[in-house]
């Protein structure tokens, strides 16, 4: 680990508050650049995005709402008929490859639809519905390209200091948004 990275990492340990993401920001967009990149333009991802898509193009705020009450209901419980399509599908089984390859450097990795909702994820999110976090509001809304990094915090449930990067996913047939993504990233093993 270089030097500043490790001032950084001692900073946010003894002060006990999240980093400013710009301290890491440099390495976060590389690792965009080298390895996020590729993964969000796999066509499986993509073709799950546009399914859904099309099943949730018409909800209303107060059905987006009702599922995401019932998301939150449904962590911790035995029964998920909610939550278990979207870990268990092929696409989630892809984003926890990935995660497991990556040997600890990406805790986390879900997708989101044009509404803000999860298609799939490597773990149970917190809630469903992410169309009210700067995750999606910074990607989706400003269109292909744009990235959003978190401040770096401590991840209770991996113990590792992680930084959210959060992506626009556009269709490569018409360049327009259809989701947005975001990786957890340990920042103590950025490269």
């Amino acid at each position: 680990m270089r030097l500043p990275r490790l001032a950084a990492l001692v900073a946010l340990v003894l002060s006990a508050a999240p980093a400013a993401a710009s301290e890491f920001e440099p390495q976060l967009r590389a690792l965009h650049d080298a390895r996020i990149a590729a993964i969000i333009a796999e066509p499986a991802l993509l073709d799950a995005l546009r399914a859904q898509n099309t099943r949730t193009a018409g909800l209303s705020p107060a059905e987006i709402d009702a599922a995401d009450k019932t998301w939150r209901a449904e962590v911790g419980a035995a029964i998920r008929p909610t939550i278990d399509p979207v870990t268990t599908s092929v696409l989630a089984e892809r984003l926890r490859a990935i995660r497991d390859a990556s040997a600890g450097l990406f805790t986390e990795i879900f997708v989101m639809d044009a509404v803000g909702l999860n298609v799939a994820a490597s773990d149970v999110t917190s809630d469903y519905w992410q169309g009210d976090e700067a995750k999606w509001q910074d990607t989706f809304a400003k269109g292909p390209g744009a990235i959003h990094v978190s401040d770096v915090e401590l991840d209770e449930s991996t113990q590792t200091y992680q930084a959210q990067v959060s992506v626009a996913i556009g269709d490569p047939a018409t360049g327009a948004p259809i989701g947005a993504a975001t990786f957890g990233v340990n920042v103590e093993l950025l490269p």
